[in-house]
């Protein structure tokens, strides 16, 4: 999530002296730096940046009165097929990845960080002319209120042998993001089921020429890019098979956003699923990142969908969840099919709050008032999204949740900032009693540390997930074993 002045929270506030980033990396080898090391002939074994970054960007907010015209129809989006080497050492491109490195700046040469003043505009948006009133929505429905009572509370996970996998994007990554499809840096990487063998993959803010970290600092933003892989074998890394591209050698934008700090300044995937021929893909409007260290403030929570296996997307006008008072729940949700519904995991903005739930039918996904809410022991629709009871108490950040059919239990994964970890909790039921969180890793191990998101082809004791780290803004592949 690019053009933040913040990282995670845990890593702000605990992540102070943890210089090391865990026994993974000091147990790895080759050494580290030494060409051949890493996944390609030619690279160094990838690591972690040191906390004191060697060019730090530092946003400077600037006041804009912005007449704001009618949200227009996102413009049809320019898509490519474009085959490249299946083997990711072989730069596709190097006319367009490759170039002079820059010359080291005389803070680099004295080992202290380049700082970068950066003027943008913040906007305070003035109406324009009035709306189109656009599509018109969906018949209204009212579900019953149903009786849900919670399932006996599992115990904890209990979790071990937790290890760093491969690094999945950026350079010197197990897929060359970098050189195939100019994605220098991202964070996230949401995973679903996209198709019978295919899993899809979602990341934030992502960022290409010019790329330097902390953050998603640089050239060539997109507000979200995604990819698909076919790879079984994840023990080595996951390997992207492609990505949705607009050029070549270029991963294409595929939610768009109007880039307006303080209107919409991005939209940020939150979880995915498959219906059929349709790709579902929960997100957030993000009005600003500039607010307080951990915190963000969203204009709705909405759902887009796609037809065309995850080529182009539309974002329903109709199924959101607004912003109220920067109060709202749902506005960072985590969305998984079940049986006969889809169940709605979420939080309000920041990475401070509690996980509420709902339900809908499969045929009423874009219909907001067709969802069920659990409160008090009920699927009911009275209160709405701001009725729901918690299920998990607050801080929750980033939720990624999944049925486990192989052992018929429910699992979560989120950042807890108030323990400065990634902590997993199972339960038998949607709705609970969620165990207690099990911790799998904290900033500890790598300081500024977010995300948490589960694959779903994790099996019995093998649990894969996708951290991100904002010291040096890529995707990481975890592997944690559960015992049980």
């Amino acid at each position: 999530m690019a053009m933040r002045l913040m990282a995670a929270v845990g890593a702000v506030v605990f992540g102070a002296g943890a210089l090391v980033y865990g026994e993974s990396l000091a147990q790895a080898a080759p050494v580290p730096g030494v060409p051949g090391s890493g996944p390609c002939a030619s690279d160094p074994r990838p690591v972690h940046e040191s906390l004191i970054p060697k060019t730090l960007e530092v946003p400077i907010p600037y006041p804009v009165v912005t007449v704001l015209p009618p949200q227009q129809p996102d413009p049809v989006p320019v898509r490519t097929d474009v085959a490249l080497p299946e083997d990711p050492c072989v730069n596709p491109c190097p006319d367009l990845t490759d170039g002079p490195p820059p010359p080291p700046s005389l803070a680099g040469r004295l080992g202290i960080p380049e700082v970068l003043l950066s003027p943008k505009p913040f906007h305070f948006g003035v109406p324009g002319p009035g709306p189109d009133p656009g599509p018109v929505p969906p018949p209204r429905v009212d579900p019953p209120v149903e009786p849900a009572a919670q399932s006996p509370e599992r115990p904890a996970p209990r979790i071990t042998a937790v290890r760093e996998v491969a690094k999945q994007t950026g350079a010197n990554s197990v897929n060359r993001t970098d050189k195939r499809w100019q994605v220098d840096g991202t964070d996230l990487g949401i995973m679903w089921e996209s198709a019978p063998g295919e899993i899809a993959v979602a990341f934030g803010d992502t960022v290409g020429r010019g790329f330097h970290p902390p953050g998603g600092m640089g050239g060539d933003w997109r507000s979200n890019v995604l990819a698909f892989s076919t790879d079984r074998e994840l023990s080595d890394g996951m390997t992207y098979d492609r990505m949705v591209t607009d050029g070549r050698c270029h991963a294409g934008e595929v939610l768009s956003s109007r880039k307006l700090d303080n209107v919409e300044i991005t939209t940020i995937p939150t979880s995915g699923f498959a219906l059929g021929d349709r790709q579902y893909l929960s997100y957030m409007s993000i009005r600003t990142w500039n607010s307080v260290p951990g915190t963000f403030f969203t204009n709705y929570g909405g759902i887009a969908y796609s037809d065309d296996h995850g080529q182009t997307w539309t974002k329903d006008p109709h199924a959101r969840w607004d912003n109220i008072f920067g109060l709202a729940n749902f506005q960072v949700s985590a969305m998984v099919p079940h049986g006969d519904h889809v169940y709605v995991f979420g939080t309000p903005n920041t990475r401070l709050g509690s996980v509420g739930l709902a339900r809908v039918a499969k045929d009423q996904i874009l219909n907001t008032t067709a969802y069920q809410y659990w409160r008090d022991g009920a699927w009911t629709p009275v209160g709405g999204a701001g009725g729901a009871t918690p299920i998990v108490d607050a801080p929750a950040g980033e939720l990624s949740v999944r049925y486990d059919a192989a052992r018929d239990v429910w699992q979560m994964s989120y950042l807890d900032t108030a323990r400065a970890a990634i902590v997993v909790r199972e339960a038998d039921s949607p709705q609970g009693v969620w165990s207690a969180g099990a911790r799998t890793v904290t900033v500890f191990d790598y300081p500024e540390l977010y995300g948490g998101f589960i694959h779903p082809w994790s099996t019995g004791s093998d649990l894969y997930f996708k951290i991100s780290t904002w010291s040096d803004y890529n995707v990481y592949l975890m592997h944690a074993t559960i015992e049980e």
